[in-house]
């Protein structure tokens, strides 16, 4: 961009709105921006857009990527993610939802988002029956064994993947636990192709799990919705004939958040 546009455009920008404009572009873009990907899309100079980073990093609403250059969503903007989610008037469409589909299927039904080390339980509506399978809201579980984590892993991107299953070694929880990058990418290959993934006694022995995606207006996942049982009560094959159920719950809660 010629020097006169870029200023130009930058003094059309009012100072008190540059750094939300900054963070608006991160939390949209859905991946990790280098500071000239932001100075190209915002049309503000290089050494400002350094310096709004630097400010958003300091108070913790962004933080660099794992390749110590790209910048993407810090602990206190995922924590107003959350709490926008968690509104009155959307937790209650929410919960409509999945008080609904968890009667229809007869368990436990749970909406996880992705955070930074792994899926956290956003909202639950508890099975009636006697046996079941505790995990309250704000629980925070593995990328790796979950259904809901092995589902959000399916939809990186390559290199994006290769820094999450590269930053920390894959800890065994239970036998069936998949601590194989290989096994794990062809796991997460199956997902991508079935539209769910699944989870067979690999978090927590003697409960099977299977998740669906819940996406943004873009296409985008932005949380999913499972359904968990005990495996006395359900394999995973089982669990597979409520899946019209899932994604039609899903596409509700879709469009709710779209709204």
């Amino acid at each position: 961009m010629p020097d006169d546009l870029q200023k130009t455009q930058e003094t059309q920008i009012p100072t008190n709105l540059r750094l939300l404009l900054v963070v608006e572009e991160i939390a949209k873009a859905g991946t990790p921006l280098k500071p000239m990907q932001l100075s190209a899309a915002l049309g503000l100079p290089k050494p400002t857009i350094h310096r709004l980073l630097q400010t958003a990093e300091a108070k913790g609403f962004l933080q660099r990527d794992l390749d110590g250059r790209s910048y993407g969503p810090g602990p206190r903007l995922r924590q107003i993610a959350v709490h926008t989610m968690s509104s009155e008037r959307l937790r209650t469409g929410r919960l409509a939802i999945l008080k609904s589909v968890a009667e229809e299927i007869g368990e436990t039904c749970n909406l996880a988002t992705p955070d930074r080390e792994g899926m956290t339980y956003l909202d639950r509506v508890e099975t009636k029956w006697p046996l079941r399978i505790q995990l309250p809201i704000g629980t925070q579980v593995p990328f790796h064994c979950t259904a809901s984590g092995k589902m959000y892993l399916s939809t990186l991107r390559e290199s994006t993947l290769d820094a999450v299953l590269n930053s920390r070694p894959l800890k065994s929880l239970t036998e069936r636990t998949i601590v194989s990058h290989d096994r794990l990418r062809q796991e997460l290959a199956d997902t991508r192709k079935r539209g769910y993934s699944q989870d067979d006694e690999e978090f927590m022995l003697g409960m099977t799990a299977i998740a669906v995606p819940v996406n943004d207006s873009t296409g985008r996942l932005m949380a999913t919705l499972s359904v968990h049982a005990p495996e006395q009560r359900h394999s995973v094959a089982d669990l597979a004939r409520f899946l019209p159920d899932l994604k039609s719950a899903a596409e509700k809660l879709s469009e709710l958040h779209s709204n």
